[in-house]
C-alpha cells in the first residue's frame, strides 16, 4: 500500500486531497511518492484556510487534522524539496500547466499562489498618494467634522479622515466600538464635499461580505449623517446626496450563476471613484483577489476590518496579511506625514517604509455601554492573557458579563431556559418587520457545528421546544428564523442572510421574510436555496453582526478551531449582555490557541 492510500485510510487525507495525489501519480507511473503526497497535503492545507503550506510545519497541520494521534512517517524536508524542483507538475513561477509552485521550502497550489501574486500586483498598482487640490477647503472640513483635534492631542479618527483623501488603498483597523463607521461617515462627507466643489458626480461604492455586515454598515452611516445633520455639521442638500446603501461584493460585482467569475473584473471594473468594503476579515483570498483587480486605476480602496477577529471561512486570512505589510497602523508614509501634518495641525509619526499600503489602528474605544463592559476581558483575550481572562470572569470585573460551565448534559436545558421566552415573544410580534426587528435581540454563539455543544443539535432542540407537537426540526413553522447557506443569484439571496418564518394573516400561508434595502420581503419556502435554523449560529456566521445578548458557548472538551480569535469575536458580537458557557480548562486553551494562517501575500507585498 503507498504511502497516499495509507494516509487516507488513516484519515489524514480527504478522499479529494487524496483524488490529486493519485492523479498525478497516475498520469506519470514515475511520479515520486514525496510529490504526490506534497499535493494531496497542499490540498488538505485549504481546508484550515492555509494558501501555502511551508513543509517545515507539515507536522503542525497534521495535528491540526488530529492533535490525540502520532503523525505517520513523513519525507526529509530534503528529500521533499529535491523531488519537487524535478517534478514536471512544479513550477518555481507558477507557470501555465503545473500544479504546484514550490518558492523555497513551501509548496502552493498553483491557483492559489496566483492569487496572491495577482492580489500584490493589483495593490500595488493600485497604490499611491493623491494631490489634495484645495488644502485650505480639507483643513476647514476636517475643523467641521473633528472639532476635537488639537495640536496636543491628535484624533485618530480625523488623522484616518485625512490619510483617506491622501492614499489610494488604506486600511482602517480597530477593535469595536473604536468609531471605525463613524470615520468612514465622515470620509464619505468629505467626499462630497469634494466632488461639489469640483463639479462632478459622487460615485462611491460600499460593500460587505454578507448581506447582515452590509445591512449593519448603511444603518450604521445613516445613523451616522444623520447625526453630523441633527448637530449641524453637514446641511440638509449635502445629507441628501451621501451615500448609505452597501451591497454584497457578490451583489456589488456581479455575480454569475455557477461561475467563479464576476461581471465586474479588471477589464470592466466598477464604476466608482471610492470603494469601501466593511468587515474586511471575512474577505477570502480569491474574492479579495477579484475584488482589488476590479477597482478602477484611478479610484481609492477602503478596507475596515478587526485583524484580532477571526479569519474567513475559506482560503486565506487576507487582512491579517494586509495589516503585518502595512505596519502597527500608528505612523503614515514620510511621502503624507508632512502634508497631514499640517491639515490636522498636529505633529504626525511618520515612517519611511515603502509600504503599498497605509493603515491607521483606532484604538479609543467610544462605545461604552452602561449595561455591558468586555474591555478588560477583550483585552485580555486578544493578548493571549488566559489568567487574566479567566480572574475577569472569577471576580465578576465585567458588567454585563455572566459565566457559567458545566458539562453538555446540563446545556440543552440552559440554552432552552435562556432562549424559549425571546423566541416565543418574536413569534407573538404584531407584525413581520417587528419580529425581524427583534430577531436580532438574542443569538445562541457556538465554536462548532458538530456534537452537544453544536449549533445543530442546539438548533434541533430550541426547535423541537417550539415548533407544534410531531414536526420534525427542519420544518418551517411560525416564529422559525432561517439562515441562507448558499449563494443563489436568481433569488437575490446569499450566504449568511437571516431570515423568519411567518405565518400571512390574510391566507394562512407561511412565508419566509428577509429585511432588504427596500424593506421585508417574502419568499416561499420551497422556493429557498440551502438554509438552516438559525437559533444558534457558529461564530463565524455571526461575523458583522451584533446582537443586545449573546450565549456563547464553548464544548466541554478542547477542540482546534477554538481559539483567541473565536473567543474575541463571539464576546464582541454582544451590545447588551454576554453569557459565557465555558469551563476553565477550555477556554484557556481556546485563549492560547491561534487561528493562524499559512500565506505568502505579506512578504509579497512588502518584497
Amino acid at each position: 500500500m503507498s504511502a497516499l492510500d495509507q494516509w487516507l485510510r488513516e484519515g489524514w487525507l480527504r478522499p479529494i486531497d487524496h483524488a490529486l495525489g493519485a492523479s498525478l501519480a497516475r498520469l506519470r507511473p514515475d511520479t515520486p511518492e514525496p510529490v504526490a503526497l506534497a499535493a494531496a497535503l497542499a490540498s488538505r492545507a485549504l481546508a484550515f484556510g492555509h494558501s501555502v503550506l511551508p513543509l517545515a510545519r507539515v507536522p503542525e497541520l497534521l495535528a491540526e487534522i488530529a492533535a490525540d494521534r502520532p503523525p505517520p512517517p513523513q519525507p526529509g524536508i530534503g528529500e521533499w524539496c529535491a523531488a519537487l524542483r524535478e517534478s514536471p507538475y512544479v513550477g518555481a513561477d507558477g507557470a501555465a500547466g503545473t500544479v504546484l509552485v514550490l518558492e523555497g521550502e513551501r509548496v502552493a497550489l498553483r491557483r492559489y499562489r496566483d492569487y496572491e501574486v495577482r492580489l500584490a500586483n493589483a495593490l500595488r498598482a493600485l497604490s499611491g498618494t493623491i494631490a489634495v487640490r484645495d488644502p485650505a477647503g480639507l483643513r476647514a472640513d476636517l475643523a467641521v467634522l473633528f472639532p476635537e483635534t488639537t495640536a496636543d492631542e491628535l484624533d485618530r479618527q480625523a488623522l484616518a479622515a485625512a490619510v483617506a483623501q491622501r492614499s489610494r488603498v488604506m486600511l482602517l483597523t480597530g477593535g469595536p466600538g473604536t468609531g471605525k463607521t463613524a470615520t468612514i461617515a465622515r470620509v464619505l462627507v468629505l467626499a462630497a464635499m469634494t466632488a461639489r466643489r469640483d463639479g462632478r458626480a459622487l460615485r462611491v461604492a460600499l460593500a460587505a461580505p454578507t448581506g447582515k455586515a452590509a445591512a449593519r454598515l448603511s444603518e450604521s452611516l445613516r445613523e451616522s449623517h444623520a447625526k453630523l445633520l441633527d448637530e449641524g455639521r453637514i446641511g440638509a442638500d449635502l445629507h441628501a446626496a451621501l451615500p448609505t446603501s452597501a451591497r454584497t461584493l457578490h451583489r456589488l460585482l456581479g455575480g454569475r450563476p455557477a461561475s467563479v467569475h464576476f461581471r465586474c473584473d479588471r477589464e470592466h471594473p466598477l464604476a466608482a471613484d471610492l470603494v469601501v468594503v466593511d468587515e474586511a476579515s471575512m474577505v477570502d483570498l480569491p474574492l479579495m483577489c477579484k475584488l482589488v483587480e476590479a477597482v478602477p486605476p484611478d479610484a481609492r480602496l477602503i478596507l475596515i476590518g478587526d485583524r484580532d477577529q477571526l479569519p474567513s471561512v475559506e482560503t486565506g486570512d487576507v487582512l491579517a496579511a494586509l495589516c503585518d505589510a502595512a505596519g502597527d497602523g500608528s505612523t503614515v508614509p514620510r511621502a503624507i506625514a508632512e502634508d497631514i501634518s499640517q491639515t490636522l495641525g498636529a505633529t504626525i509619526e511618520a515612517t519611511d517604509a515603502n509600504a503599498v499600503l497605509t493603515r491607521v489602528e483606532l484604538t479609543r474605544s467610544y462605545r461604552q455601554s452602561a449595561a455591558l463592559d468586555i474591555a478588560a476581558l477583550s483585552a485580555a483575550v486578544r493578548a493571549a492573557d488566559g489568567a487574566h481572562a479567566l480572574e475577569c470572569l472569577r471576580s465578576n470585573a465585567c458588567r454585563g458579563v455572566r459565566w457559567r460551565h458545566g458539562r453538555n448534559a446540563a446545556l440543552a436545558a440552559f440554552v432552552l431556559e435562556a432562549t424559549l421566552p425571546h423566541y416565543r415573544a418574536i413569534a407573538a410580534a404584531p407584525d413581520v418587520a417587528s419580529a425581524l426587528a427583534m430577531l436580532r435581540g438574542q443569538r445562541v454563539l457556538t465554536a462548532v457545528r458538530d456534537g452537544e455543544a453544536g449549533s445543530r443539535v442546539l438548533n434541533a432542540r430550541i426547535a423541537l421546544a417550539l415548533q407544534p407537537s410531531g414536526q420534525r426540526p427542519d420544518a418551517f413553522f411560525h416564529g422559525r428564523p432561517l439562515m441562507i447557506r448558499e449563494n443563489s443569484y436568481r433569488h437575490g439571496l446569499y450566504n449568511g442572510d437571516v431570515g423568519l418564518v411567518w405565518r400571512d394573516e390574510a391566507d394562512g400561508a407561511l412565508r419566509v421574510w428577509f429585511d432588504t434595502d427596500e424593506g421585508p420581503r417574502a419568499w416561499l419556502p420551497a422556493a429557498l436555496p440551502a438554509h438552516e435554523s438559525a437559533f444558534a449560529l457558529t461564530v463565524h456566521k455571526s461575523q458583522g453582526s451584533e446582537f443586545d445578548d449573546v450565549l456563547l458557548v464553548l464544548p466541554e472538551r478542547s477542540v482546534c478551531v477554538s481559539s483567541r480569535e473565536l473567543v474575541y469575536t463571539g464576546i464582541t458580537r454582544a451590545r447588551r449582555s454576554l453569557t459565557l458557557w465555558a469551563n476553565e480548562e477550555v477556554l484557556a486553551e481556546a485563549i492560547a490557541r491561534r487561528a493562524q494562517r499559512w500565506s505568502g501575500l505579506a512578504e509579497r507585498l512588502r518584497g
